[in-house]
């Protein structure tokens, strides 16, 4: 009876051990799991930054400012994108291809700058002979002249010099070799004041409107909208002569005729003499103003009495 006592008390004792080393593994086993898990949750993640020690919005000293890091962070560009504009480029620039697209209504269409002449009487035949016409009156005739005006008005704007800029438009207002050109060049900038004064004004376009004093052409009319709006001249000056080179481009279009794929492979030819003229005007003074585009004066003066004309000049 003894020996069958002591044998039940073994087994049971090795029961309990069993028991317990199960136990012990299961419970080693679960631990490990449970810890395992959040480890695989965070590998993927991004080493935490460090927090910067400073002063919180209520002014309490060396406080967390993890919610100020947070707003810088969604103010600022990602670091990859290096050519993001800021808020004020973008709007700058909205407005230069909105007032300088060749469909912004201010009746360029109509005028032809004395090319419906020229294709009359032979001197602009084809693509060629279109882009060479066009080359001149930007580089040698009224394209630089009305660079000049341009960068002029809107300097005199910018530093609110009242009487540089009436000068500054009255001479832009007579420089104009014959009636048609002044009727072009100052309709177009009447319709673009006003329609920037309705659309698109701010403070201190109406004192520089004012200002002027009389009659104001074209390139005066940008230079003086795009200095309210605070848009820097160098861009301004360049899509000022891409939508005058465009506009050229399309009197010719319709006039020779040429196709939409001829059309823009002038535009493109004539790219390099746009860059140059525009930096040229933007480094000249009143007292470099002058034309040598003889032959294209001369047009815009005898599309006066053409007889069948499709454009005012």
């Amino acid at each position: 009876m003894a020996a069958i006592i002591a044998t039940v008390m073994t087994i049971t004792i090795v029961m309990t051990i069993t028991m317990t080393t199960t136990t012990a593994t299961t419970s080693i086993a679960i631990t490990t799991t449970t810890t395992a898990i959040p480890m695989l949750m965070t590998t993927s993640k991004p080493p935490a930054r460090p927090r910067r020690r400073g002063v919180t919005p209520t002014g309490a000293a060396g406080q967390d400012t993890a919610s100020q890091d947070t707003t810088n962070r969604a103010a600022a560009p990602p670091s990859g994108d290096r050519g993001a504009m800021s808020e004020g480029e973008a709007a700058a620039l909205y407005r230069l291809m909105t007032w300088l697209s060749p469909a912004f209504p201010v009746g360029a269409f109509s005028y032809s700058s004395g090319i419906e002449w020229a294709v009359e009487a032979g001197d602009i035949a084809d693509a060629g002979s279109l882009r060479d016409w066009l080359a001149s009156m930007l580089a040698d005739g009224p394209g630089f002249c009305d660079g000049v005006f341009l960068a002029h008005a809107h300097r005199a704007a910018s530093s609110a010099d009242d009487a540089a800029l009436r000068d500054i438009a009255e001479l832009a207002a007579a420089f104009v070799p014959s009636r048609e050109r002044q009727l072009e060049t100052s309709s177009q900038g009447r319709a673009f004041v006003d329609i920037a004064r309705a659309a698109w004004n701010c403070d201190g376009l109406d004192r520089m409107i004012s200002a002027c004093n009389g009659p104001i052409v074209y390139p005066v009319a940008v230079g003086i909208v795009s200095s309210a709006h605070a848009i820097p001249l160098a861009p301004t000056m360049h899509a000022f002569f891409h939508t005058l080179t465009s506009n050229w481009i399309s009197a010719g279009a319709r006039l020779i005729p040429l196709g939409q794929t001829d059309s823009q492979r002038v535009l493109a030819l004539l790219e390099p003499v746009v860059v140059a003229t525009a930096k040229r005007a933007l480094q000249a003074s009143l007292d470099d103003l002058g034309s040598a585009s003889f032959r294209a004066d001369l047009a815009g003066m005898r599309h006066e009495t053409q007889y069948t004309r499709l454009f005012r000049s």
